[in-house]
């Protein structure tokens, strides 16, 4: 009991200090989970070229995903600062019929402007000041993430031969690393697919809707199938809200209609299914690990959830022998059920004794 109230306190004085460090630590791990996933390009270019040349292209590799990343967020906050005016009138009939019906339903009327407050017209002019200091910060913290995957792509050359050493000293250390390694490239290779999957299905569909600004709402829907669960929601509630404004609310059931049969079709039921099988973890602990996440590291913990709980799994669980039996409570149903049944048809091989024919000659000390 004393080891575990020790335990305990150690990890609640680790999480303050991450959420204290949170916007320091955000860039940090995001540079470290695209190197990992990057890094097989100079592994296998480096057999055919030299290694500074490789390094490069993993180096433009990692600058061409956080520009596009950039790019689009800038875009899309100049587009939605563009268009936010024209629907000012649209917004203020809305509150005010929201307004009418709670009093309708005997809601005071202080009570319902109160609830209405958020809609008020009034703060839709303050959307294009907001969307600056948001990419002020961006550009910020990407100075620092830039030079950061710098410095990491440059030194992936050398990490093989760093962890064959390490190897020799830890190697369940190296192994755990390893798994590490290999699981977050699988999620976010299948991540990726239904993300483009989701995202021309979703842009299709509110094309043919005439919702506007299509391209930014699909663009939505890709990064927001990196948030597991629940990552649907986010990206289903811009668009439902637009087409709100352009068409009422009878367009904007029929977007969450169709939104809700493409994407919870295929981000609630079918990926968690294949990610969970895929990084070895239930569906409960990666939802666990999205609030946790979210909660130390805000928006860059909720796409890294599943990546960084891998992370907290090979280094905490996995390297040690004493620890690794939580594994059995980290994992998904399947994947224990297929493990035992692996092992009832394949039980240890006992060691065959091998019988001296000779004796043994006693050694002579001159030959040490």
């Amino acid at each position: 009991m004393t080891r575990a109230l020790f335990v305990t306190a150690a990890l609640v004085v680790v999480i303050a200090g991450m959420r204290a460090a949170g916007e320091l630590l955000g860039p940090i791990l995001l540079a470290l989970i695209l190197v990992v996933t990057l890094s097989p390009i100079r592994t296998m270019l480096a057999r055919w070229m030299p290694g500074w040349l490789a390094t490069t292209v993993l180096i433009l590799a990692l600058y061409g995903i956080l520009a596009a990343g950039v790019a689009s967020l800038v875009a899309a906050g100049v587009q939605l600062a563009g268009i936010a005016p024209r629907y000012s009138d649209r917004v203020s009939d809305i509150v005010d019929s929201v307004q009418q019906w709670l009093q309708d339903q005997g809601v005071e009327a202080g009570n319902a402007q109160q609830l209405v407050t958020r809609l008020d017209p009034s703060t839709l002019a303050n959307i294009a000041s907001r969307v600056a200091g948001a990419v002020l910060n961006l550009l910020t913290n990407t100075v620092f993430l830039i030079t950061l995957l710098l410095f990491m792509a440059v030194e992936t050359g050398g990490y093989p031969s760093r962890m064959a050493r390490v190897d020799l000293i830890r190697p369940g250390l190296t192994k755990a690393l390893r798994q590490f390694v290999s699981g977050t490239r699988r999620y976010l290779v299948v991540s990726t697919i239904f993300g483009l999957v989701v995202a021309i299905f979703d842009g299709i569909a509110l094309w043919i809707l005439g919702i506007p600004l299509v391209v930014i709402w699909a663009v939505l829907a890709f990064v927001t199938n990196y948030i597991p669960n629940i990552g649907f929601v986010i990206g289903l509630a811009p668009p439902a809200v637009l087409a709100l404004l352009e068409g009422g609310v009878g367009l904007a059931v029929v977007v969450i209609v169709v939104y809700s049969v493409i994407n919870f079709v295929l981000q609630s039921i079918v990926q968690p299914k294949i990610v969970g099988d895929t990084v070895n973890l239930s569906v409960t602990v990666t939802f666990l690990s999205l609030i946790f996440w979210t909660f130390i590291l805000g928006g860059v913990g909720a796409v890294l959830a599943v990546p960084l709980t891998l992370l907290a799994r090979a280094l905490l669980v996995d390297a040690t022998p004493g620890t690794r039996w939580i594994d059995l409570f980290l994992a998904g149903s399947g994947n224990i059920r297929g493990e035992v049944r692996w092992r009832a048809n394949h039980p240890p091989r006992r060691p065959r004794r091998r019988w001296l024919r000779h004796r043994r000659r006693p050694q002579s000390p001159w030959r040490e």
